[in-house]
């Protein structure tokens, strides 16, 4: 869950032995159909993903499966470059910031034309925001900074602040939870029409078969070189065709077979068969800058109690939860610093907390915090096999401190669903890139996401954190909050790691990225 430094894709890989691998006739009848195209050279691309987005709406999930998908579809006003930097995308340049640091002037792009035909203008940016501030779990902690949002003139939109927020223009830009611009006129609860200034527009959803993009033909690029998300963007490839494919193997057999011209998210194993194919497919290593995290729930049941989730955080061993999960140790770092060397907030606090695997003082610590064994409810899923694979060991050590386990596997749909409930689980397993910007991931670092983390020292080492605007002293401040995860365990960082997927040698010029996009890409 986080950038911390200068990536290129941060991957969320899974883990899945390919045990019992499909013969290749059961594997075709079980794989999605695919379109029907007139006869000619090919320009459409068919990209399998790790399952069936639970939403179109970009601000209802922060999913990364949403964001992928919906990005092509809907902007930002800023996005990043591929050193992560915040470059402008529907605005014109970078904010006027006031010398107090709360108020902000933005001037949108002239000529920006919206998927009905219309030009967008600064009453569907501020309706937009307006709309993410109200519905986004990322939107709603940004708005909680926010004085006041207005249109000024068509083109212009000010943003005044009730104090000075560092991470303003980072979250305006992610598109995990995404501010999304889209059309005044066709807001609704729940979206209907999916209207965005985009280079695809949405054409068709037909659920567990695929979700259907095509090019926007007014497409309004911008004239910088493509940088990361920033710079131009064209849609050279006419349609994309987003294919849910839960099963890990699945997407590693239909690489290999040339069914996909893109496979997300393979398990590790599949690399050697991947550098084997012959040319058939091009496996895509994205360098460690991923982590995946135990989300615990400080709001109801066992892990409400501080004591309890200390217990459990001593009974971890991380290192062997990313074996588990990752096997090849090309794929993953064991390392409690949240943010790695060389990123300005890379720091050692709370460091001597992360990996323990102390069964005997977990235990002891336990019966101290009053935990009578009750059964500690772990949400995890198979769509993300290193999860599931974590999940296994990380019940092991639990039990082996003594705690009883009760492991619920649903699918990743179901995942999101349920840990909007508190009173439904007490530790989830989940992942995230990693970012340059500390307060873009986890959501725990916000309000109101799953977990529902809140306490005095977590206002108090954020508060410090979110007004400084200085790089250098952001980094000891962040020190501090690092330290405050650790003490009070609303998540668990277990470490970093790699990620894998592949593509078929028909697409051209992908460049690999956290959410992988397709703009700029072509079909050979």
């Amino acid at each position: 869950m986080s950038h911390a430094g200068l990536v290129q894709r941060l991957p969320k890989l899974s883990k899945r032995s390919l045990l019992g691998a499909s013969l290749l006739a059961v594997l075709c009848a079980a794989l999605p159909s695919q379109p029907v195209h007139a006869q000619g050279p090919r320009n459409f691309a068919t990209l399998a993903m790790v399952a069936e987005p639970q939403t179109l709406d970009p601000m209802a999930s922060t999913a990364d499966l949403v964001g992928t998908i919906m990005q092509h579809v809907y902007e930002t006003l800023y996005t990043f470059d591929a050193k992560w930097n915040v470059v402008p995308m529907l605005a014109e340049t970078m904010p006027k910031i006031s010398a107090d640091g709360k108020s902000y002037a933005i001037t949108l792009r002239k000529g920006v034309m919206l998927h009905n035909g219309r030009e967008l203008n600064a009453d569907d940016v501020v309706a937009s925001l307006q709309r993410w501030m109200d519905q986004s779990p990322r939107g709603k902690a940004v708005g909680k900074e926010i004085e006041s949002l207005k249109a000024k003139g068509a083109l212009g939109v000010e943003i005044v602040l009730k104090a000075p927020y560092a991470p303003l223009l980072s979250q305006l830009a992610l598109p995990s939870g995404m501010a999304a611009i889209m059309a005044k006129d066709s807001i609704a609860s729940p979206l209907k029409e999916f209207v965005g200034t985009g280079p695809y527009k949405f054409k068709e959803r037909r659920p567990d078969q695929f979700v259907l993009l095509t090019r926007f033909d007014k497409y309004a690029a911008r004239k910088e070189p493509a940088s990361g998300y920033g710079g131009k963007r064209e849609a050279a490839i006419e349609e994309l065709r987003f294919v849910p494919v839960p099963n890990a193997s699945t997407r590693v057999e239909g690489a290999l077979a040339g069914q996909y011209d893109f496979a997300d998210l393979l398990p590790v194993e599949a690399l050697p068969r991947l550098e084997k194919s012959g040319g058939k497919t091009v496996p895509i290593m994205t360098p460690s800058f991923g982590f995946p995290y135990l989300v615990l729930n400080t709001k109801e049941g066992v892990a409400s109690n501080q004591a309890v989730r200390q217990a459990i955080q001593s009974a971890l061993g991380e290192g062997e939860m990313l074996a588990a999960g990752f096997g090849d140790t090309r794929f993953f770092v064991a390392e409690g610093n949240h943010f790695p060397k060389g990123s300005p907030f890379y720091s050692t606090a709370g460091t001597t907390l992360y990996n323990e695997r102390n069964a005997s003082k977990a235990k002891e610590a336990a019966a101290k915090a009053g935990y009578k064994g009750e059964p500690i409810r772990v949400l995890t899923s198979r769509q993300y096999d290193f999860h599931y694979n974590m999940s296994l060991l990380m019940a092991e050590q639990l039990k082996r401190a003594g705690f009883k386990v009760d492991l619920n596997v649903v699918d990743w749909a179901t995942l999101v669903q349920r840990r909007n409930d508190p009173k439904l689980w007490d530790i989830y397993v989940t992942h995230s890139g990693q970012f340059p910007e500390p307060m873009l991931s986890p959501p725990q670092l916000g309000d109101g996401a799953p977990g529902w983390w809140d306490s005095p020292a977590k206002k108090s080492a954020l508060q410090a954190f979110n007004v400084e605007s200085d790089p250098a002293k952001r980094g000891a401040l962040w020190g501090k909050v690092q330290q405050v995860v650790y003490e009070e365990v609303p998540y668990i960082n277990v470490g970093k790691f790699n990620g894998l997927s592949a593509k078929s040698p028909a697409l051209d010029n992908y460049q690999p990225a956290t959410w992988p996009f397709f703009w700029n890409a072509k079909i050979k």
